[in-house]
């Protein structure tokens, strides 16, 4: 439609944007046959993959909660924005799944090991870790984003990015830089049981929380995701990441 210029993408409520998809409803289609969950994730990749190629500004409030589903639909977008209250994950692996909807295309761009960590452990990023993962472009307070969308929407769709260059601020450090060195020498590591092995030998307590957590989280999702993330490092474009994940 040749008026809509700019699309806002905004969660209801001060929860969040999106904390996943209806993960009850695809658990009990299994009874029913596979048919139901192949259109479902069919129809939601399709969109994941129009939303990273649309051609118009497409600007994602990342405010809150967004994990799974959320971040499909919001961080593969052109003008992605995070606040101080901003909690993002793909925490699949603790129900037996793999990060999908493009998570590993996203996790493989993360710096160093960090694909790694964040896919397999499924850790929280806030709204500073959101930016330096990569998952992330513009840190706004959230005490502004009524203002930023009442200016985006009055402003021409070619000055978006002025806007929101008007309203950001630098993000706060993140406690996920402080992990860098111990993050890379431990989920560099060529298997889950190298990784398992790595985190064991660490004397470092967040090391051992690391390890005990992974301990809890599904093997099979586990080994999948580390593949996963690593192949999507290799690959160029969001949908074959995508076809990979289906």
């Amino acid at each position: 439609d040749p008026k809509v210029e700019l699309v806002i993408l905004d969660g209801a409520g001060d929860r969040g944007l999106c904390a996943g998809g209806d993960v009850r409803w695809l658990y009990e289609s299994h009874a029913r046959g596979t048919a139901e969950a192949l259109a479902f994730w069919q129809e939601e990749y399709r969109l994941n993959a129009l939303i990273h190629r649309y051609p118009k500004p497409f600007v994602p409030i990342m405010d809150g909660i967004v994990m799974g589903g959320g971040i499909g639909l919001s961080a593969h977008s052109s003008h992605r924005i995070v606040t101080e209250r901003s909690q993002l994950a793909m925490p699949e692996t603790t129900i037996g799944l793999i990060p999908d909807v493009g998570g590993t295309y996203l996790l493989g761009r993360a710096p160093d090991s960090f694909g790694e960590f964040l896919g397999l452990t499924g850790e929280r990023m806030h709204g500073a870790g959101t930016i330096f993962s990569s998952f992330a472009d513009a840190f706004i307070q959230s005490a502004k984003l009524d203002d930023l969308k009442t200016t985006l929407c009055q402003a021409a769709a070619g000055d978006v990015r002025d806007v929101i260059a008007r309203f950001a601020e630098p993000a706060p450090h993140s406690h996920l830089a402080d992990r860098a060195e111990i993050v890379g020498r431990t989920f560099s590591k060529p298997s889950i049981a190298a990784i398992l092995d790595a985190l064991a030998h660490e004397e470092d307590e967040w090391a051992q929380k690391t390890h005990a957590a992974l301990l809890t989280r599904s093997p099979r999702a586990l080994a999948a995701t580390l593949v996963a993330v690593r192949r999507a490092r290799t690959i160029g474009a969001l949908e074959h990441a995508l076809n990979v994940e289906l």
